[in-house]
C-alpha cells in the first residue's frame, strides 16, 4: 500500500507524494556537489589514503580523520560514515577502537572521525549547541569537497558520541539517513525528527559508565570535568553537564522511545544473535527499523574490537560474538535514503539555496530560515 509523504516545495507550499518503500540496491546515489568539484576549497583534495584536515564551525575549532577507499574515481559517489569519540577519547582514539577508516577503505564507504578542540575531548549535544553546529557543518563541508552519494550519509558514536548522535538527528534526519549507536542512546524529550531515521544499537548489560538500568555509572563519576579539573561526580545532575552527561533512562526504554517515534509497533521481538547477545528488534515500517544487541555481561564496549582487550580493566569485557562494524555497515547498507518525493527541496544551510532532493516516507523539508526542532 502507498505510503503519503509530505515536501515542502517553492514558495513554502506543500505538496503530497507517494512511495513504496525501495529495495536498496535499486536507490540510485545522488552525487554530493562535491562530485562536480572534488578539489574544492576545503584543500582537502582528491585521492584516497587518510589524512588529518583541520576544521572550523560553529564558534568551534577541531579537526577530523579523512578516510578515503582506493582505488575510487573522482567523480563516483561513495557513502559516508561519520565516526564521533566517546567522552575523553581523541578522534584517533576513536579510530583506534572502530577501525571504521581501515573498515570503510576495505568496504568501499568514507570515513570522517572529527574532533573539537576542548579541553577534554567531549560532544555538547543540547540543542543549539555549538558542537551540534559545528558537526552540521561538516556534514556540509564534506558533502562539498568530496563526492559523496547523499542517500547514504551515516553516523555512528561510541559513547558521549552516541548521546551526540541520538541528538544530531533531531536538527538533521533530512540528510542522515540511519544511525549507530554504541554504549549510549537517547531519544531525547522534545526531539522531532523530520522523518524516522532508522537505528541499530549495541550495549552491554555490566557497563560502568552508561549503565543498562540507566543513569549514571559510578565509572563515569571519576572522568575527568570538562575543564580538565576535578572529575564529573560531583557535577553530575549540574547545570554544567548538560548536553554532555545525560541522566538516561534504562536502554530498553530509550529504545522503545526511538521506536515509538518511528512508529513502530510497541512489544519487540527478541532472538539469539550469537553465544551471550540477544537480538531486541522492533516491527517497523520498513525504512524506519530499530534494532537494539543487548551484549549480557559485557562492558562498555564496542563489540569484535581488538583495541578493547586492551583496556578491559577500564570498560568490562568485550564480546566478540558479534562485530559492530560488520552489523552496523549490513544495517546502514539496506538503510539508503529511499527516493519517492520529485518536489522535495533541500536548504543549503550556508547559502540558504533551494535544490530537489529525494525524501523518504513521512519527511517535511524544512524551507529557509527553519529548523527541525
Amino acid at each position: 500500500m502507498a505510503l503519503a509523504v509530505v515536501a515542502a516545495v517553492g514558495g513554502g507550499a506543500l505538496n503530497a507524494c507517494s512511495s513504496l518503500p525501495a529495495s536498496a540496491a535499486t536507490v540510485a546515489a545522488a552525487p554530493s556537489p562535491g562530485c562536480s568539484a572534488p578539489t574544492a576549497s576545503s584543500g582537502v583534495g582528491a585521492g584516497s589514503g587518510t589524512r588529518t584536515v583541520p576544521f572550523q564551525a560553529g564558534g568551534d575549532a577541531g579537526s577530523y580523520l579523512l578516510a578515503v577507499p582506493s582505488p575510487v574515481a573522482a567523480d563516483r559517489p561513495l557513502p559516508v560514515v561519520f565516526d564521533l569519540h566517546g567522552y575523553g577519547e581523541t578522534a584517533k582514539l576513536q579510530d583506534s577502537i572502530t577501525d571504521l577508516s581501515q573498515f570503510g577503505m576495505d568496504h568501499g564507504f568514507i570515513t570522517v572521525t572529527p574532533q573539537v578542540d576542548h579541553a577534554i575531548p567531549y560532544w555538547d549535544f543540547a540543542p543549539g549547541s555549538a558542537d551540534l553546529a559545528f558537526l552540521g557543518a561538516l556534514i556540509d563541508d564534506v558533502e562539498a569537497t568530496r563526492c559523496v552519494d547523499e542517500h547514504r550519509v551515516y553516523v555512528a558514536g561510541y559513547s558521549n558520541g552516541a548521546f551526540m548522535t541520538s541528538s544530531l538527528i533531531c536538527r538533521d534526519a533530512d540528510r542522515i539517513t540511519a544511525v549507530a549507536t554504541v554504549g549510549g542512546i537517547q531519544a531525547p524529550a522534545g526531539c522531532r525528527p523530520g522523518r524516522p531515521v532508522p537505528a541499530i544499537a549495541f550495549h552491554g548489560t555490566a557497563d560502568p559508565f552508561v549503565p543498562y538500568q540507566g543513569g549514571v555509572g559510578s565509572a563515569a563519576m571519576n572522568l575527568p570535568a570538562p575543564s580538565g579539573t576535578g572529575t564529573l561526580g560531583p557535577l553530575i545532575g549540574t547545570p554544567a553537564l548538560v548536553g554532555i552527561s545525560p541522566l538516561t533512562a534504562p536502554i530498553p526504554t530509550e529504545e522503545a522511545r526511538w521506536a515509538a517515534r518511528n512508529g513502530c509497533l510497541s512489544t519487540p521481538m527478541t532472538s539469539t544473535a550469537a553465544a551471550g547477545v540477544t537480538l531486541v528488534k522492533y516491527r517497523c515500517p520498513a525504512d524506519a527499523t530499530v534494532e537494539l544487541y543487548r551484549e549480557d555481561g559485557e562492558g562498555h564496549v564496542w563489540p569484535g574490537s581488538p583495541f578493547m582487550t586492551s583496556i578491559t580493566t577500564v570498560v568490562g569485557p568485550t564480546t566478540f560474538a558479534i562485530n559492530a562494524d560488520h552489523l552496523l555497515w549490513a544495517f546502514f547498507v539496506s538503510h539508503p535514503l529511499s527516493c519517492g518525493c520529485p518536489n522535495a527541496i533541500q536548504v543549503d544551510h550556508r547559502s540558504g539555496s533551494r535544490r530537489p532532493l529525494c525524501c523518504g516516507r513521512n519527511h517535511l523539508k524544512r524551507i529557509p530560515g527553519q529548523r527541525a526542532s
